[in-house]
């Protein structure tokens, strides 16, 4: 069956330009070029200036370190005198983002200065200082979008001004002396983690000698977040945590106390993620930044969409698209567990996890569904905690061959709640009697009843090999036979197969009877005539739910391949007529370079939440069950 022929059967596109009359409407309001600014709510002009590094960082001030809107000023800028001797301020340097000690906003009692007009660390460092010399700012900020620099200005008994890097600004209403004096109960969700994370590869990327590409970036974050993990989750409310960084500590210190963490107590604890040779190689002042960046706040009572985000930063470029991996976006990883819609008891897994998109997305979507049934029988909160990690630990697996994705996958899951012992390093696609005991042991055919995957595609990383290929029947010559009109399998295998043709019927062996499956797959199997046999393999063995067909943009800048997501079910189905949900989804929520596209209203431009609507109308009219 071609696509094509599946298009005919039917169409749920309609809904997909629901909002067009409201989009354009919104369009007038806010021409093309121009945004709101976060604080004045004052229509400004788009400038990367203001898009990458004003807007972000007052975000930041207001939803990460408590300040109000009503103390802070951007339109019109403050503006410092350019000598304190100067009548007309107007004339004055204008000031990015201006804090204030109040409301009021007396020009002698500014607090802190952000400046996001210089690129260079250098250059903000000397236009800092030239701003506070003129002015009553205490605190200096200078971000570009991607990395910062914070400045206190120390005033000594002689009126000598000096000038010292702090690791981060204090939160609204906290006293400078008291950074890094945090208790556990001081520790707050943050609601900007991309942004904390995209600084913090940025910086180790252009400053720290050896630390250039992303996987070793990747790597040493990974170590230091399972420190501030593990520190979260053993240290007492009342007691200070260990994962710090004062006003004034010496960087060896804070070097020493964090790599003590990690190999005393760490690796003990998380021994099924790290090797013995798992080291923090950081130099002290990275370790000092990094730790500076995120000791404010609690990273397992963040927002597990804000995670996931955040984690995009550093996984996604150190995927290797020269073996297939392409990092999945979130909204086909929502789309897919949406459509599939897990419940708590059933077994899930992503044989080719990654970095853990899909099974933290299921696993989300099954706790909410306990959360509602705790409701329904009064649970009380201990009690939904060890449900929620019963079915984490439980129910949720994941492969991967590579064993960096897979220890990201863990620490993913384990920043998330638990699960991470259902994770394994293993190629996927071998015999299953050379995979590791302790994965064969939880890993079983036709025992799953929920998977979702984007397998790693492409002809130029062909799987060989003949005890691979012997296994799969995908794998042998398959010749058409015109007469009954049909594709009948050889007994030749090929001398190599593209990775993503055996992973559909790894997939479908791993299925348990009746079992459902989503798979992210390239546009040319559901339509090139010489794969007519795949197709013939799938209506075969399973029933088909549904096709969503991708935008070119959605694994953009990574690769071009037009992808389409197969919904199927395995079960034999003897009706050759029945109908299948189809959908096209035009925009993924960015563009080719992989930079967000908005709405006119500031909403992310996607229509996969659109298909999620129509696949729920289109199951409850057709009556469509799994």
């Amino acid at each position: 069956m071609k696509k094509s022929d599946l298009l005919l059967l039917i169409g749920c596109s309609e809904s997909l330009n629901s909002n067009k009359t409201l989009r354009n409407n919104m369009k007038e309001e806010l021409r093309e070029g121009y945004i709101y600014d976060f604080i004045s709510e004052e229509v400004i002009k788009a400038t990367p200036e203001e898009v990458d590094a004003v807007q972000v960082f007052s975000k930041r001030l207001v939803e990460d370190f408590g300040y109000k809107k009503t103390q802070i000023q951007t339109r019109p800028q403050f503006r410092v005198r350019r000598r304190p001797s100067d009548e007309d301020v107007e004339k004055g340097y204008p000031v990015d983002i201006s804090i204030f000690d109040n409301e009021k906003k007396n020009p002698d009692e500014l607090y802190m200065i952000v400046e996001c007009k210089q690129n260079k660390k250098q250059d903000g460092q000397k236009q800092l200082k030239i701003y506070m010399n003129l002015s009553s700012a205490k605190i200096g900020v200078w971000f570009n979008g991607k990395e910062h620099l914070y400045l206190l200005k120390v005033i000594d008994k002689n009126n000598n001004i000096q000038y010292i890097e702090i690791p981060t600004i204090p939160k609204k209403g906290q006293r400078i002396e008291d950074i890094g004096r945090y208790k556990r109960k001081d520790l707050q969700p943050a609601k900007n983690l991309r942004v904390i994370f995209d600084d913090m590869r940025n910086h180790l990327a252009g400053n720290v000698t050896g630390f250039t590409r992303d996987e070793p970036i990747a790597e040493q974050i990974i170590n230091l977040l399972f420190c501030k993990i593990y520190d979260e989750i053993n240290t007492d409310l009342e007691n200070e945590v260990t994962f710090r960084v004062g006003i004034n500590e010496n960087k060896d210190e804070v070097k020493k106390r964090t790599v003590d963490l990690f190999e005393k107590k760490v690796k003990n604890e998380y021994n099924d993620v790290f090797e013995k040779s798992d080291a923090i190689k950081l130099p002290a002042d990275a370790i000092k930044y990094i730790v500076g960046e995120l000791q404010n706040f609690s990273i397992i009572e963040a927002d597990r969409d804000a995670i996931g985000e955040a984690f995009e930063v550093f996984i996604g470029p150190s995927l290797r698209g020269g073996e297939g991996q392409f990092f999945t976006p979130r909204s086909i990883v929502k789309m897919v567990i949406n459509i599939l819609d897990p419940e708590t008891n059933e077994m899930i897994i992503d044989p080719a996890c990654g970095s853990g998109g899909f099974l933290i997305v299921a696993l989300e979507h099954v706790w909410n569904k306990l959360e509602n049934e705790a409701k329904n029988k009064g649970w009380n909160e201990a009690i939904l905690e060890n449900k929620k990690r019963d079915v984490a630990s439980r129910y949720f697996r994941g492969i991967d061959k590579d064993s960096f994705l897979s220890k990201v996958t863990k620490a993913y899951m384990a920043i998330v709640g638990d699960g991470r012992g259902g994770v394994f390093c293993e190629n996927t696609l071998q015999p299953f009697t050379e995979w590791n005991s302790k994965a064969s042991d939880k890993i079983k055919q036709n025992s799953f009843r929920i998977i979702m995957t984007n397998p790693p595609f492409g002809a130029k990383i062909p799987i060989k090999g003949e005890s691979i290929l012997r296994q799969f029947d995908l794998a042998h010559k398959w010749k058409f036979n015109e007469d009954e009109n049909r594709w009948d399998k050889t007994n030749k295998l090929h001398d190599s197969q593209p990775p993503q043709i055996l992973f559909i019927e790894r997939c479908i062996q791993l299925l348990e009877e009746g079992g459902r499956m989503g798979i992210v797959l390239p546009d040319g199997l559901l339509g090139n005539i010489t794969d007519g046999y795949i197709r013939q393999f799938i209506k075969e063995n399973c029933k088909i739910i549904g096709v969503i067909d991708c935008p070119v943009e959605t694994f953009q800048p990574s690769t071009a391949t037009k992808t389409s997501v197969l919904f199927l079910q395995k079960k034999k189905n003897e009706k050759t007529n029945y109908p299948i949900f189809m959908a096209v989804a035009k925009k993924c929520g960015h563009d080719r370079r992989g930079k967000a596209i908005f709405k006119a209203n500031g909403e992310t431009d996607d229509e996969f939440p659109e298909v999620i609507s129509a696949f729920k109308i289109f199951r409850r009219d057709e009556n469509v069950e799994f």
